[in-house]
């Protein structure tokens, strides 16, 4: 009876042989993101790649892996989104009950202004996108106490360097503004170093009620590479404010 409830439960596990587990993936998930957030944090002490390496290596060896199977894993998971996202659900769950002192936290949103343009960033303003990053990239999910007036124009403005023609993949930006029953979205692809801005201008008609997004990088590329993000800015223009007309992927 035993043999036949672990041969039963075995041919429902959605992961295959020599992959983790989606609960010990949950687990993994969990000390990389605060070993992340430790590396933020304390720059100084992990500035070096071996000081950085050395506590990963921790993180292995406290779960009993190696960095090939969570490499693996990684890349199974990345091919297969659903349930990574169900995975990744639960790990935030959890670790926004206690991240607060470890890492880049999202600020509460501003006080609504009346200026006419105002800056509603709510995470730190740089970002380093790498394979050994466990997201490799950043989310955000603004949701004012009071709307955002109605047609309001956002713009998501980034300095970027380190990109070359031999990457695979390239960084992805997704700005989204909810108006209630309508929901509007830019995506745009930043293809080389420079300035990037991704402008989203929303319906006249209708107040904003949240703009989220995310800035990410495809990590299923192992070769090694560094990415650098700064001087992100999410500018909130008042409706009728002029606005440069840019194309969706822009560099400047």
């Amino acid at each position: 009876m035993a043999l036949l409830a672990t041969t039963l439960l075995a041919a429902c596990s959605k992961v295959p042989d020599g992959i983790l587990s989606e609960k010990k993936m949950q687990g993994v998930l969990m000390d990389m993101l605060l070993a992340e957030a430790m590396v933020n944090v304390d720059y100084n002490t992990y500035k070096s790649d071996t000081m950085k390496l050395a506590l990963y290596e921790s993180v292995f060896r406290k779960h009993d892996i190696t960095q090939a199977v969570y490499d693996s894993s990684l890349v199974w998971y990345g091919r297969n989104l659903d349930i990574y996202m169900e995975v990744y659900n639960r790990v935030l769950a959890d670790l926004n009950k206690r991240i607060n002192n470890l890492g880049d936290v999202q600020a509460d949103a501003a006080p609504v202004s009346n200026r006419d343009s105002v800056d509603i960033w709510p995470r730190r303003s740089y970002l380093v996108l790498s394979p050994t990053s466990v997201f490799n990239g950043v989310t955000f999910d603004i949701r004012p106490e009071t709307n955002y007036s109605s047609g309001s124009s956002f713009v998501l403005g980034v300095r970027v360097w380190g990109l070359n023609n031999k990457m695979a993949y390239k960084p992805e930006v997704r700005l989204s503004a909810d108006q209630g029953d309508t929901t509007l979205t830019v995506n745009s692809k930043i293809t080389k170093d420079g300035y990037h801005e991704t402008i989203l201008k929303t319906i006249p008609t209708k107040k904003v009620k949240r703009v989220f997004g995310y800035i990410r990088m495809d990590n299923m590329d192992t070769t090694y590479y560094k990415v650098y993000i700064d001087s992100l800015s999410l500018m909130k223009y008042n409706y009728g404010k002029e606005l440069a007309e840019l194309p969706k992927d822009s560099i400047k």
